[in-house]
């Protein structure tokens, strides 16, 4: 069976949390789980409102679907939350110039489907041998820079770019949307969270506290405690995921 916890922080440095997650290990239209992390930006309550109203307009799409396919279904409620956000953007200058990041995932039974949309990030974690590995890339100017070599990963992640992202929510009126495929087995831990986590933390430091023997609750808030003990730069969310929990 599926279990999942998930947290979010406002951090140290922020006024506002702009983070926003949903979980459903339990089915939700045509998929038989969902799990998503949003990542707001803008100013005074803009960020706020794109993270938490992309995220209830791209559940309800899924609610309402009887499309087959989870990447279908995915894309075409990015795309409806997409146009939504644009449009409250348009009609309210309080809201201008709002947009969020994305990352979505759903579980049918080893098969993992991955959207991805801005620098919010997906994980595997591998308990037996102690490793971790990116399954998203970020769209980053300073990720871009280091996939065509013109900077070292060291540079980019302090560099003081990092922030700037390549694709958002409401930032174009077609988002272009990366999609991932990948097995899960026994053994295996799948992370998503905001930028706030990765940030401060090594994937070395991340791995480490996914693959310790202790239950989902306790990894979910050590993360959000050693991103706050390194600094709490921004708003930390988490989902973490066992697919095979035991009954």
């Amino acid at each position: 069976m599926i279990r999942a916890v998930s947290l979010t922080d406002i951090g140290k440095r922020r006024k506002l949390n702009q983070d926003y997650v949903f979980v459903s290990p339990e089915s939700i239209g045509s998929l038989g789980n969902i799990f998503v992390v949003a990542d707001g930006m803008g100013g005074h309550n803009a960020g706020d409102f794109a993270s938490r109203y992309t995220v209830e307009k791209v559940i309800d799409e899924i609610r309402k679907s009887a499309e087959p396919n989870p990447i279908r279904i995915l894309d075409m409620a990015i795309q409806a939350a997409n146009d939504d956000i644009r449009k409250h953007a348009e009609e309210d200058d309080a809201l201008y110039g709002m947009g969020t990041t994305i990352v979505a995932a759903t579980l049918k039974d080893s098969h993992l489907q991955v959207a991805n949309v801005g620098d919010s990030r997906l994980y595997i974690a591998n308990r037996e041998a102690g490793s971790l590995r990116q399954v998203t890339r970020d769209h980053s100017l300073v990720e871009e820079m280091v996939r065509m070599g013109g900077m070292d990963k060291e540079t980019a992640r302090n560099h003081p770019d990092k922030h700037i992202i390549t694709r958002a929510i409401g930032a174009k009126a077609k988002v272009d949307v990366d999609f991932f495929s990948e097995e899960v087995s026994k053994g295996d831990m799948i992370l998503l969270c905001s930028d706030g986590l990765n940030n401060m933390l090594e994937d070395e430091e991340i791995g480490s506290i996914l693959c310790r023997g202790t239950g989902l609750g306790e990894k979910a808030a050590e993360l959000i405690r050693a991103a706050n003990d390194n600094g709490g730069r921004d708003n930390i969310a988490v989902i973490v995921i066992d697919p095979f929990a035991e009954d």
